[in-house]
């Protein structure tokens, strides 16, 4: 990745971060698509860069160092898609899933909805399978805790008044909702990146994260981060995060950069 450029003051905080042994173990956490994979129109068709798989087996090799995946995807999508080596950490539904990857498949977090939960989820379903029905290019995702109303598909005309009736419904039946890029996500399972991180962080005792992410739901977490922690901004958009580059292609040259200074 040596042919794409990375910022110089993230090059320097990134070479800080390696080089200081106090920071160890130095919890990398990374979103998926947009970030690590090109975003697609067929979220199916969602692959980390070829140049990014190694470098997260590298970087997971690596003594002093855990790798964990964050991400809106449901945990078993995030596992069949994702290419990353035993031992990484899996953060799916925002935080609502939680896994670790083993040489056997997934070591899982059990979910458990209460009857309650379980009754809202079903009525959320059939709600907002009618806020896409009719409308070309907008579907309805499915998650162990919520439903996804998806517009990448749509055109605008469909795409508005589907996004504007999901976050209406959400705010109707009292449920979480995460509005991100062409999606509207509602949850029966109150859940974010950045709370989700920070446990994670806890259970591990890191006292240095770096985040990276794309989309608004990435906000959480670059919110819920400390200050002497690395937040990175990929792609265009208002961000309180401390870094940016431009896109997959530049997050992966970065993470890289990361490896050859870890040595």
């Amino acid at each position: 990745m040596a042919d794409v450029p990375v910022p110089a003051d993230l090059r320097d905080r990134l070479t800080a971060v390696a080089g200081d042994a106090a920071a160890r173990p130095l919890l990398v956490a990374l979103d998926f698509d947009g970030t690590l994979a090109p975003l697609q129109d067929d979220p199916a068709a969602s692959r980390i860069l070829p140049a990014g798989v190694g470098v997260l087996a590298d970087l997971a090799g690596r003594d002093g160092v855990a790798l964990a995946l964050v991400s809106g995807r449901a945990m078993a999508d995030l596992h069949a898609l994702a290419e990353v080596p035993a031992g990484t950490y899996l953060v799916g539904s925002h935080g609502a899933e939680r896994a670790r990857v083993t040489q056997f498949g997934l070591d899982r977090d059990v979910v458990e909805l209460t009857h309650e939960q379980a009754d809202r989820l079903a009525a959320l379903g059939a709600r907002a399978a009618a806020v896409a029905r009719g409308r070309d290019g907008v579907w309805v995702e499915s998650k162990p805790t919520a439903v996804v109303v998806h517009t990448r598909l749509a055109e605008p005309k469909d795409a508005v008044p589907a996004e504007a009736e999901a976050l209406a419904l959400g705010a109707e039946l009292g449920v979480g909702t995460l509005h991100g890029k062409d999606v509207v996500e509602l949850t029966v399972l109150p859940a974010d990146k950045g709370t989700a991180l920070q446990a994670l962080r806890r259970e591990l005792g890191a006292p240095v994260v770096l985040y990276a992410g794309d989309d608004v739901t990435d906000e959480h977490a670059f919110a819920a981060l400390d200050p002497d922690d690395l937040t990175l901004k990929v792609g265009p958009g208002d961000t309180v995060a401390r870094y940016r580059v431009a896109d997959p292609a530049a997050a992966v040259a970065a993470l890289a950069h990361l490896l050859d200074a870890l040595g």
